[in-house]
């Protein structure tokens, strides 16, 4: 995600031991993520779309972005029960940078979320905004490093499971042959172990049962892709649909209790507030690179959030087991897939 142009990633891990409420906070196996896009988006806001494959989820500000096809701040990451209050610290964050928010226009923004409770004690807000405040702060000095983002059970991810395993924050991207830059920055919080499939290989019915004590096919998948190419809303809205194809190839069926809510953004054609777009879009099949690499990268988003988590113990002594990288790698490389 690192590797598009200006935009950052950072976390806030949220990691405690404590009496169960009402006594204390009890066991938080949760925090916060952020994806900013550099700059003042409340100036200078970046042209945006949505989808949404299966709707049992949220994410604020996701229906004004699809009306006017931007997006007017940084995406923020979260559990389902701590919405309100990254919200909530969200605007009082943005407010303090530029106090012309809330006078000159208002702002919602963008906060999604999964269930972490399977792991983490959802009873008590667990977040705060110094959390929040932090993760925004580590996304914005993340941007231009050459160091990976830290993915896996980190920020948002602290609490998820996938697939059987223990999951959280996976990123990815790809070059373009036009030189752009499409990467994809997933939190994945869904599936079965049976379902796990790596590199088109059914790897999960293969592998030992994982000890996890979540086994139900229930849960959630955010996806947010961030291109540098000159792509308007209307592209980026074809682009978050193709989130779903690469989530498929991992395993995911979108069932009934699951929350795939997908955001994509561009920065191509960033213009100030209230101001046209500086360039010509791409239409037609000058998008099919782009819709190939976010199927590709969401695809491989997902597997790195499961490669990079370690095993977690939360609340009640539940837990999430780390995918057995050994394992899978011999599964591959039976099937002539490996490198």
């Amino acid at each position: 995600m690192l590797d598009v142009p200006g935009v950052g990633l950072g976390h806030a891990t949220v990691w405690r031991d404590e009496d169960p409420p009402p006594i204390g906070r009890g066991v938080a196996r949760t925090g916060v993520t952020v994806l900013d896009l550099g700059g003042n988006m409340f100036r200078s806001p970046v042209p945006a779309g949505g989808a949404v494959l299966n709707g049992a989820g949220e994410c604020t500000g996701f229906v004004s972005l699809q009306e006017w096809g931007l997006a007017e701040t940084p995406v923020f990451l979260t559990s389902t029960m701590q919405v309100g209050k990254v919200l909530d610290a969200a605007c009082e964050l943005l407010i303090e940078e530029d106090p012309t928010i809330g006078v000159e226009d208002v702002v919602i923004p963008l906060v999604a979320e999964c269930d972490d409770s399977h792991l983490n004690d959802a009873r008590r807000t667990q977040v705060t905004k110094d959390d929040v405040r932090a993760a925004l702060a580590a996304a914005r000095a993340s941007a231009g490093s050459l160091t990976p983002p830290a993915e896996g059970a980190v920020g948002a991810g602290t609490g998820m499971t996938c697939l059987g395993y223990k999951g959280g924050i996976g990123t990815a991207s790809r070059l373009l042959p036009s030189g752009h830059t499409l990467g994809a920055v997933v939190l994945t919080n869904f599936g079965e172990q049976d379902r796990l499939t790596v590199g088109g290989l059914r790897v999960g019915a293969a592998l030992q049962r994982a000890e996890s004590t979540r086994q139900r096919d229930a849960g959630s998948c955010i996806v947010v892709l961030v291109t540098d190419g000159p792509v308007d809303a209307a592209g980026c809205a074809r682009l978050a649909r193709r989130a779903g194809l690469g989530l498929a190839r991992t395993g995911s069926v979108a069932t009934h209790g699951s929350g795939e809510i997908f955001l994509a953004m561009a920065t191509g054609l960033r213009a100030p507030r209230d101001q046209p777009a500086p360039g010509v879009p791409l239409t037609g099949r000058e998008l099919d690179p782009f819709l190939a690499a976010a199927v590709e990268a969401t695809e491989e988003a997902v597997v790195t959030s499961l490669l990079t988590a370690t095993t977690v113990v939360g609340r009640d002594g539940n837990r999430a087991d780390a995918l057995p990288f050994d394992e899978v790698v011999a599964l591959l490389n039976e099937a002539g897939l490996g490198e």
